[in-house]
């Protein structure tokens, strides 16, 4: 049973907000002083505390429940503060509703408003001990690995990086796919990291940037003379690699002519060099990354079907950002490196977007806001991201309002049952509910 602590010198007042929470099914203990109020905080495992800003006769000012308020914050940071009074300076109420206090209530005080707030103020503490507990889960499971800065809060990403960590070790070639700029590179650091290759080399090759006629060369290397301005024997990537990992990004961009010469290494390790006829040897583990279908393009003739099987041992699939709200806000905060904070607006607002360029993207947008910003909190306008109506705004994790309706109404309006049926945390859910405007049931 939830415990809530009423700190107020009214008996009348402590017995009318007792007898209220009692009837809500709240265990709640009462202190007519602060002395009293600590008291009750060490012997009770209290939940959340409800405080009056005055506790002497003629006192009206609410120093007392100020200093009252910031001595329970340093306290017990993580403890939700609701402040109630008829005799307070608003920007006394602003400056605590800013140092962390979860709500503000005016004496005489509305039953159904102050009921609400403490159910949201002990949902949302709830919220944040589950995702303290998941985030020490998510820590024992990625313990002592190198996960490369990949900075992430979905579980889409979560499951996606264990399974990253699991194909590591292995020498199995591995195709990354996902549209551009969703973090297809990040996934090919991790993979080599944690290898047993991870202090040898690793080889980076845009394939969409080499030009054509030199492709070989840069691959495969080149002698003295080879071509025209070769006037140096010219090591290859694959060279290079030797011993590490190899990473050819958008590998659906290679010519059929670079791609029979590259199933050639994959199959036995030999290559020449341009100019050369001098066979060569190299171990290297390939990982490829493609924004393309490249069956379709098996099916037109622009990408062979062989080699397609030896770089796709196995497949991970990187999601959009779209599809995979939770890391949006983590991301950005990552981007804005505490330099500055978001409004909660502009995180709305972030998360209405559909991100078409994905991650690169929303690096940019954070990137121009620091520039544009004109204070310590970047607003909703300082993004430069276009108004969406409302029936442009997306479905978080492609769940609409009528599946989340539905799925409440399924669950008879419980929270857990509703996020278990739909698949995602309860802290996801309510933060869908938000996003929709559903009221908590």
């Amino acid at each position: 049973m939830l415990k809530i602590l009423v700190i107020d010198d009214n008996q009348p007042i402590c017995q009318a907000l007792q007898t209220l929470f009692s009837l809500q099914g709240y265990q709640v203990c009462c202190a007519t002083s602060p002395a009293l109020a600590w008291q009750e905080l060490a012997g009770n495992n209290i939940d959340l505390v409800l405080q009056d800003m005055n506790f002497s006769a003629g006192q009206m000012d609410g120093d007392q429940g100020k200093a009252l308020f910031y001595q329970l914050r340093q306290q017990y940071p993580d403890l939700p503060i609701v402040l109630m009074t008829a005799w307070t300076q608003l920007d006394m109420v602003v400056e605590l509703v800013k140092a962390g206090a979860t709500d503000y209530i005016a004496k005489p005080w509305d039953d159904q408003r102050l009921l609400l707030t403490v159910s949201n103020a002990l949902k949302l503490k709830q919220l944040a001990v589950q995702q303290q507990r998941l985030e020490r889960e998510r820590e024992a499971a990625f313990a002592g690995k190198n996960l490369c800065n990949m900075v992430f809060a979905s579980s889409k990403m979560q499951q996606l990086l264990q399974m990253t960590l699991q194909l590591a070790p292995s020498l199995a070639a591995v195709l990354i796919t996902g549209p551009n700029g969703a973090g297809k590179e990040g996934i090919a650091n991790v993979l080599h990291a944690n290898s047993p290759r991870k202090n040898k080399p690793f080889i980076k090759v845009n394939m969409g940037a080499l030009p054509a006629d030199l492709m070989e060369a840069e691959l495969f290397g080149a002698e003295a003379g080879a071509y025209s301005g070769a006037s140096k024997t010219r090591i290859g990537r694959f060279e290079a690699a030797d011993g590490g990992s190899i990473f050819l990004d958008e590998i659906g961009n290679l010519s059929l002519a670079g791609q029979a010469k590259l199933l050639r290494v994959l199959q036995t390790g030999e290559f020449e060099r341009l100019g050369s006829s001098t066979t060569r040897h190299t171990d290297v583990r390939v990982i490829s990354a493609t924004n393309s279908d490249l069956t379709a393009a098996i099916n037109r003739g622009e990408f062979r079907q062989d080699l397609y099987y030896r770089v796709n041992v196995v497949q991970l699939q990187l999601p959009a950002l779209n599809e995979r709200p939770d890391d949006i806000p983590v991301l950005a905060r990552y981007f804005l490196a505490g330099k500055k904070m978001l409004s909660s607006a502009a995180e709305q607002k972030l998360l209405a977007y559909q991100w078409p360029g994905n991650v690169r993207e929303l690096q940019n947008v954070c990137q121009r806001s620091l520039l544009l910003s004109n204070s310590t909190e970047i607003q909703a306008g300082e993004l430069g991201l276009p108004e969406l109506s409302v029936p442009a705004k997306r479905s978080l994790d492609d769940i609409d309002r009528p599946q989340l309706e539905q799925a409440l109404l399924q669950a008879g309006g419980v929270v857990s049952r509703a996020a278990k049926q739909l698949g995602i945390s309860r802290q996801a859910l309510y933060r869908r509910m938000e996003f929709y405007g559903i009221a908590t049931p």
